[in-house]
């Protein structure tokens, strides 16, 4: 049973995903040659206040 475990920032679209979650299923499917209902998929979203590159807040930064 393939887990995939990603985590996003905050606010993307139920649409948006959903598409995501498809599309990592399907190439863990082709590349592992399992069944989809074996696949879990995990997504985390976090506030953008604790998500940091280059020890600046995606909060406070304008990318």
């Amino acid at each position: 049973m393939p887990l995939v475990q990603m985590s996003i920032l905050e606010g993307r679209s139920a649409d948006t995903k959903r598409a995501l979650i498809q599309e990592v299923t399907d190439a863990v499917v082709r590349t592992l040659g399992v069944q989809p209902d074996a696949v879990r998929v995990l997504l985390y979203e976090m506030p953008k206040a604790n998500w940091a590159v280059g020890g600046v807040s995606k909060a406070d930064s304008s990318s």
